[in-house]
């Protein structure tokens, strides 16, 4: 019966639309199954494999048994691993009580779920990750963008912060280094950030899954700067840094009463993370970190090999980006970006993200992921150009 599926769906499902780069890769995959040769840069996923430490020490642990529940919020090794890394590497002040083990992906839904009322605002920086908006939208609230520029090479200016604030505003979602931009916020920007919100009684959810992909400058966590730790909920993971997207594993770092809050939904949700992860994530954060660094100089000559190519083909402009592995170039072709993505793919055989999937600043970009090898990111930016060159 024609509309029965959208008559039975929450009003608050269908005020959410598809995420972007997943719709993307999802018909990427379609086309590949039909024998078309596609480059894909649409999804963000490091195509290196799983360090073999890591490996071994999830195999060892499902050898051992290791296959039942754990303690909803963590085994204790890991959140003291988290801690620890934590606390050395981004000057965080937590302990293992200050974490909750859950997927990143889970943990922003959490928080959203737990904090955000109907009449709500969060605040947004323009553009930002695809599933912000819906996870906002999904809990109730508002989204509200913050607007950056590819002139000002996206970093978030304070002002503009506190201009976008009203009566309403609950939290703001801060994501350093950024998908899709690159953008590593500066400490300047960051700071006064963290100050306004906490004067203003604005919780921040600072996004650092990316923190380990810096190329140049310095990731800053916002949980670091003074007095900000009781406002911050951190978030990060394992999947960009380490190669294990598909692993499913991340944190929250928070004061204990929202680790115990976050953690009620947790227990009525996924109940806990898959046991025989948490020992190799426990290798991952103490092990050998020479994989870690090899992946990140990888992505920074893949970084520069775009670069070079992008800078070769007329109609585009990119801001340098310093950390993740994504370009968000401006082109100046007079189409959407929607309709720009289905033509790469359609004709150019080419995977992009549109850049309306990342907000109304994304108008007029496309995101591209540099996460492949580098005979794929010249035979992809060959199609590029010759599809824009046609147009």
């Amino acid at each position: 019966m024609p509309g029965r599926v959208d008559g039975m769906i929450s009003k608050r499902l269908q005020g959410v639309p598809p995420s972007g780069t997943v719709k993307i890769s999802n018909l990427v995959s379609q086309m590949v199954a039909e024998g078309k040769d596609i480059v894909s840069f649409s999804m963000g996923e490091p195509d290196f494999t799983t360090p073999d430490n890591i490996i071994k020490a999830c195999v060892d642990s499902l050898e051992g048994g290791f296959t039942h529940y754990t303690p909803s919020a963590g085994i204790p090794e890991l959140r003291k691993a988290i801690a620890q890394v934590a606390s050395r590497d981004n000057g965080i002040p937590c302990k293992p009580s200050n974490v909750l083990v859950t997927p990143t992906k889970q943990a922003i839904f959490l928080i959203a779920l737990g904090y955000l009322d109907p009449g709500d605002e969060v605040l947004l920086p323009d553009p930002a990750w695809v599933s912000y908006e819906a996870v906002v939208r999904l809990a109730g609230a508002t989204p509200v963008y913050v607007n950056t520029t590819s002139e000002d090479r996206f970093v978030i200016d304070p002002d503009r912060v506190s201009e976008a604030i009203t009566h309403k505003t609950k939290m703001m979602i801060v994501n350093s280094p950024s998908n899709p931009t690159g953008c590593v916020q500066p400490r300047e920007s960051l700071a006064a950030i963290s100050e306004i919100c906490a004067d203003r009684g604005i919780r921040v959810l600072s996004d650092e899954i990316y923190e380990h992909i810096v190329y140049s400058g310095k990731h800053y966590s916002m949980a670091a700067f003074p007095d900000a730790f009781e406002n911050t909920l951190t978030v990060s993971g394992l999947s960009k840094t380490y190669a294990m997207t598909g692993w499913r594993l991340g944190w929250v770092i928070a004061p204990e009463d929202d680790v115990k809050a976050i953690n009620r939904l947790q227990t009525h949700s996924i109940t806990c993370c898959t046991s025989f992860t948490q020992p190799a994530a426990v290798e991952a954060l103490l092990g050998p970190q020479d994989a870690r660094k090899s992946m990140v100089g990888e992505f920074r000559k893949r970084r520069d090999l775009a670069m070079d190519l992008i800078s070769e083909i007329p109609g585009l402009e990119c801001s340098l980006p310093d950390g993740a592995f994504y370009l968000f170039p401006k082109y100046d072709a007079k189409i959407s970006s929607t309709e720009l993505a289905e033509i790469l793919l359609q004709k150019g055989c080419v995977a992009v993200t549109p850049g309306r999937a990342f907000g109304p600043a994304g108008e007029g970009h496309f995101r591209l992921s540099y996460a492949t090898s580098e005979d794929r990111i010249i035979e992809g930016m060959g199609r590029i150009k010759r599809t824009l060159a046609d147009l």
